[in-house]
């Protein structure tokens, strides 16, 4: 028959799928030739001719039509075999049924568009050009025969449109595939991105529900069974699964989501709920919700807050070893001169020891002052400080030699540049960051200077000097603790001023500055 319904695997889908249609038109205009060609007005000058051609045609068809046919004698070739046969047999009968009024010129049209959608390359123009060899001498057949011939430019001009319909054909047939192959490619993509996606939601800790508008489970991966204490999820309601998911689309539509402890598993999780269709790429897949749809992400806070338990008593481990190792070498200090205290009879020397012991002393005092101030973190109350009267504040109280110490600073702040930060947070970061600036700046007046920039609902308060600066090596541990250039220092003051800003929303960050070191407190304007 004319259509395979099953077309050989090896044969081009692209080109077989519009030949199975062009053979399934041939079959039926073959059959319209045969059964009502002379209501059609065709073959009148040659019925017999008309009657042979039509059964030689739909042979033909019925032959060429399988895809053993195309599997034996190539697609190409097959493709221009049939075209040939479809255009000597329109012109057969367009001889014997008048010439080219017979509008058999029409079909060679729809035949050369068929032809340029499974042909490739120039056999489209070869069509064409044979089309309008055989009408063009049929015609001049006709005229110098002294027949009933068309006029010649109406001729030339169906000529010129075998041509347009044949190219025109072609390239739609190319562009089409050309986006074929484009879907296939980014169908494979797609299919690829959509099996990664998959494993790591299985494989992922955290548990992932996709639930329908009436509650209840539509996908889920493993994990989120294993959170909830069950077997199986899916078609089930969850809030039968756990009463406190009754309201969780309300509870857990926040941004950080809420905790609640579940009654199968025991587990304390962190729920968050969010639309199916929010943020998405529109990639569809598996795991593609629909309008409608809720996803909930399921996270074992207590495993969070284990490994939280963790970090704070491996930081304390390192703190306790470097406090220890910090506070060894005053100590030993204090202690040798003790000892030598006892045994010195001279005031002098005596007096040397006891200023020994104090300085000591107090830098133990210092160290350990520090350390206790890093666990205030969770005490800010930011309020909204005026700048420029505090930092002037911060300065005279550090400069308690007058004004010629007071000249070192100058402070360029506007009167309306406000700092949301805890007032005693605000005033230990400063007294360090002042405190280290006037140890290392030339102690010209002006040689420390600190200015204010508004950046848009933010404050940056900057604080540099003209001091040798901070060599290359060091810029990155500055912040570190315990990390300090100064003999005296306990290298905790930059660390714990980074430590206290941060728990008022504000950065502490250094600056790129030659010659001096340049630091950068930024945080909101208001609270």
């Amino acid at each position: 028959m004319a259509v395979a319904a099953f077309p050989d695997p090896d044969l081009d889908p692209s080109r077989w799928v519009p030949l199975r249609y062009l053979n399934f038109f041939r079959l039926v205009i073959a059959g319209l030739f045969l059964v009502a060609g002379s209501e059609l007005q065709l073959g009148h000058e040659a019925p017999k001719v008309l009657i042979a051609v039509a059964f030689a045609y739909i042979a033909a068809v019925l032959t060429l039509g399988f895809p053993d046919a195309a599997r034996r004698i190539g697609l190409d070739r097959l493709i221009m075999l049939q075209v040939v046969i479809d255009i000597a047999v329109l012109a057969t009968i367009m001889w014997a049924s008048g010439g080219y009024r017979s509008g058999i010129p029409v079909l060679m049209m729809v035949i050369l568009a068929g032809a340029g959608l499974v042909a490739q390359g120039r056999a489209v123009l070869f069509f064409a050009s044979l089309a309008t060899v055989v009408v063009l001498a049929e015609n001049s057949w006709r005229f110098f025969s002294g027949r009933s011939s068309a006029d010649f430019l109406q001729v030339g001009f169906v000529c010129i449109g075998f041509f347009g319909i044949a190219i025109v054909a072609r390239l739609l047939a190319l562009r089409a595939k050309a986006n074929e192959s484009l879907a296939t490619l980014r169908g494979v993509a797609l299919a690829k991105q959509q099996a990664v996606n998959e494993r790591i939601i299985r494989d992922m800790q955290d548990g992932v529900l996709v639930l329908g508008a009436d509650g209840r489970v539509r996908q889920a991966n493993p994990s989120a069974a294993l959170l909830l204490g069950v077997d199986s999820l899916e078609g089930r309601l969850l809030a039968e699964l756990d009463e406190s998911f009754s309201d969780f689309r309300v509870r857990c539509a926040t941004a950080d989501g809420a905790l609640q402890r579940m009654r199968a598993s025991g587990k304390l999780l962190r729920c968050r709920a969010v639309g199916a269709g929010e943020d998405r790429e529109g990639d569809g897949g598996e795991w593609g919700g629909s309008e409608g749809d809720t996803l909930v992400y399921l996270t074992d806070f207590e495993e969070i807050l284990q490994r939280m338990q963790q970090m704070k008593l491996a930081a304390l481990g390192r703190l306790t070893a470097s406090m220890a190792h910090e506070i060894r070498n005053p100590l030993s200090a204090v202690m040798q001169a003790a000892e030598l205290l006892t045994e010195e009879k001279r005031a002098d020397v005596q007096v040397r020891l006891v200023r020994i012991i104090n300085d000591n002393a107090r830098r133990i005092e210092r160290m350990v002052r520090d350390v206790l101030a890093l666990g205030r973190r969770e005490e800010a109350l930011p309020e909204a400080l005026a700048l420029a009267p505090f930092v002037a504040t911060v300065i005279e109280e550090s400069t308690l030699g007058g004004a010629a110490e007071r000249d070192v600073f100058r402070v360029e702040i506007p009167a309306r540049a406000t700092l949301g930060i805890d007032r005693a947070h605000l005033h230990q970061i400063l007294d360090n960051l002042v405190a280290n600036a006037r140890r290392y700046c030339s102690g010209q007046p002006g040689s420390v200077r600190l200015f204010a920039v508004d950046e848009g609902g933010r404050t940056a308060l900057h604080v540099l000097d003209d001091g040798p600066g901070i060599d290359a090596a060091e810029r990155l541990r500055v912040f570190e603790p315990f990390f300090t250039t100064h003999p005296k220092g306990t290298g905790l003051g930059l660390y714990i001023a980074r430590e206290l800003a941060e728990a008022n929303g504000a950065t502490l960050e250094l600056a790129d500055n030659a010659p001096g070191a340049h630091f950068v407190l930024t945080g909101r304007t208001q609270p």
